[in-house]
């Protein structure tokens, strides 16, 4: 029986400490691990994953022509939570598994969240006086694993804490010590920041728009750590022109960044989406991927199936 092979193939690099770990966990299992990393060009990935069982990945986009050219491709791991960089359709018309790894950089992605607050909140370092977290309403919209974290490190914070998420129920949200409210027009209402934390669906392209972002307070902070495709864009330029007080923060290159460097320091953006940029959770989500593969291969296991 031939050796098992999987490609590590990711445009923005894992840190040599998790690669090292995925590859004592792969090996213990007799998997080969094979590294494609920094790539620039898709033929490079394409040409790669000739004759390779599984493949992992990160943000990088794994389209229907890359998926086709996986011969013997069985199974395709995103090493993160979101999985909207993947065709699912694709991989399912051929056949191939997707999976993620969940939770993993959760508390990186929610520690980067009040990095940011708090550059937002003393107006960027620039010596005028800006407001303390404690006593503020902070409204988390989708309380998942990030937004738990989230929910966790504001109460450390003395902060009034809500959540909207209409697919989580009220008592898991009340167990965290978080308000849950009915909609997301109330959320918004009555929060003086908001912490995005929506996956990227058909469901929520542009869901923050004008009818949304007019509901919260004129001096709020919209901070955004999932995708920048739930943004309406347009609508949150008009809003911050109109609120000369409202602030954006996100760790995701916006599609229009010239508009938004206009706001000075209402605005602020990460050169790269910088929310999993850490060691911890470069190994977390490493190990975790590999713990997948190997349960996948060994017994079948698609517990983390998305497709």
């Amino acid at each position: 029986m031939n050796r098992i092979e999987v490609l590590l193939a990711t445009q923005k690099p894992f840190a040599q400490s998790a690669i090292q770990q995925m590859e004592e966990a792969l090996g213990a299992a007799n998997i080969k691990l094979e590294q494609l990393e920094a790539y620039a060009d898709r033929k490079e990935l394409m040409e790669r994953l000739k004759n390779v069982d599984a493949l992992i990945v990160r943000s990088d986009i794994i389209d229907k022509e890359i998926i086709k050219a996986g011969n013997q491709l069985k199974v395709i791991v995103r090493a993160g939570s979101g999985f909207d960089n993947i065709d699912i359709k694709a991989a399912h018309d051929a056949g191939v598994i997707v999976m993620n790894t969940p939770g993993q950089n959760a508390n990186a992605v929610a520690e980067l969240v009040f990095g940011m607050l708090l550059w937002g909140a003393r107006n960027g370092f620039n010596g005028v006086s800006g407001f303390e977290l404690k006593g503020k309403t902070l409204g988390i919209h989708a309380f998942g694993n990030v937004g738990q974290n989230v929910a966790r490190i504001a109460k450390g914070f003395g902060m009034n804490v809500l959540a909207y998420d209409p697919y989580t129920p009220s008592v898991v949200i009340y167990r965290s010590g978080v308000e849950p409210v009915s909609c997301a027009e109330e959320l918004y209402s009555k929060s003086d920041i908001i912490s995005i934390h929506l996956p990227y669906t058909p469901l929520t392209k542009k869901v923050i728009n004008r009818e949304l972002l007019q509901n919260l307070p004129e001096k709020a902070i919209l901070i955004n750590t999932a995708r920048k495709e739930v943004i309406h864009e347009e609508d949150l330029i008009a809003m911050m022109k109109e609120r000369p007080q409202m602030k954006y923060l996100t760790d995701i290159a916006p599609a229009h960044p010239a508009e938004f460097l206009e706001m000075g320091n209402r605005y602020f953006a990460t050169p790269k989406k910088m929310g999993a940029q850490t060691l911890e959770a470069n190994s977390n989500a490493a190990v975790a991927a590999a713990r997948e593969l190997i349960n996948y291969f060994e017994s079948g296991n698609v517990d983390f199936k998305v497709n």
